[in-house]
């Protein structure tokens, strides 16, 4: 899989601009500011249709035009295959591929398999638990259509159950019957989720550990742990032994939307007991993880966009990152910096056929 050409209108501080890519090493360099992670952030956009940075899509409108548009030609397996990303004010988005609508976003997720590296991932550290559930969701759906639209399943009953539980203490009344219905819904979702995120986990964290000791030249030893409710028993059960605490609560106060991942080095949580770079090293291993697990899953090499990669890691660190993408089992890959002699200097060490856009 790879990004051929890409086409901006009115996308964040882009009224008009085209690229040309290489089909290994594509990298963008300039000072703060100029739109380097916007690019990568389109490349998102089309395998996502949403941003990786900005959730309200409408402020990923060039500021003073009401509308924007992402164009990418992609070849994958040899074909080429156009996906386009468009927002108008007051409508809703569109994506395209080949010129046809999609009728639910969901349908797309995975065509394109993409995993990006920023800045913003030490959300992950430093957030709550929604943030890691949503990197292991958005790993599992890009490779397992039920997944996905089971969580959308399951999403949609734990908002109508916490409803319910919401007009349960305004009118001061409680029906267990209707209580029970929604309880069996989410233990048969909730129930293939967790199994899901458990034979995903049993997988992914070996090829996490084994990407944390490469990049850390075996210095110290990390470890990723799930976390779940259902390790306690079967959710219909705990669902009715948090019934009197749910009904004081007014939500649903067990389940999977309460798993977390938890994050350590040295058995302490990385989140207090690691230095800035080894929380760096920490996030860049899960990501590389992810990339091989999809690799391995899809049979699709995914496109791997580095945004600002280099920042706060020593030169062993990044050496080490290189020595791991510079084999064939990486294909394109995009880099943002703000040193252009550095990311030349680097990308060599990778690969000889490479383009650089001074931005």
């Amino acid at each position: 899989m790879n990004l051929q050409a890409l086409s901006l209108v009115n996308y964040k501080n882009f009224e008009s601009r085209e690229f040309q890519f290489d089909a290994k090493i594509n990298c963008f360099v300039g000072a703060n500011g100029v739109g380097k992670t916007n690019i990568l952030d389109a490349i998102y956009h089309l395998a996502f249709a949403k941003s990786y940075f900005n959730p309200i899509s409408t402020q990923n409108i060039h500021h003073g035009q009401d509308f924007f548009l992402i164009d990418g030609f992609f070849s994958r397996n040899g074909k080429g295959e156009r996906v386009q990303v468009s927002l108008k004010k007051g409508q809703k988005k569109k994506i395209k591929r080949n010129g046809k609508d999609y009728d639910k976003f969901s349908d797309h997720i995975g065509y394109i398999p993409l995993v990006i590296i920023s800045p913003a991932d030490r959300d992950l550290i430093s957030e709550g638990s929604e943030t890691r559930r949503k990197f292991m969701d958005t790993v599992i759906s890009q490779k397992n259509k039920r997944y996905l639209s089971t969580l959308i399943s399951y999403n949609k009953v734990l908002s109508q159950r916490n409803s319910l539980l919401k007009y349960f203490a305004a009118n001061h009344t409680f029906n267990v019957e209707t209580i029970t219905i929604y309880n069996q819904q989410l233990e048969e979702y909730g129930t293939y989720i967790y199994e899901e995120r458990k034979n995903f986990l049993e997988i992914f964290i070996p090829i996490f550990k084994s990407r944390y000791a490469v990049i850390s030249g075996d210095k110290e030893v990390v470890n990723l742990k799930y976390k779940s409710d259902l390790f306690d028993g079967l959710l219909s059960n705990l669902l009715d032994d948090a019934i009197n605490k749910d009904k004081a609560l007014q939500y649903t106060s067990v389940g999977i939307h309460k798993d977390d991942l938890k994050f350590e080095i040295g058995e302490h949580p990385i989140k207090k007991f690691g230095s800035q770079g080894q929380q760096k090293s920490y996030l860049v291993a899960l990501k590389l993880a992810q990339f091989e697990f999809l690799k391995s899953q899809s049979g699709v090499t995914p496109i791997l966009l580095l945004d600002d990669i280099f920042d706060k890691l020593d030169d062993d660190r990044v050496g080490q990152i290189i020595s791991l993408v510079q084999d064939d089992n990486f294909g394109q890959l995009f880099i943002s910096d703000t040193h252009e002699e550095r990311t030349e200097q680097v990308v060599k060490q990778v690969h000889q056929s490479y383009k650089i856009f001074s931005l």
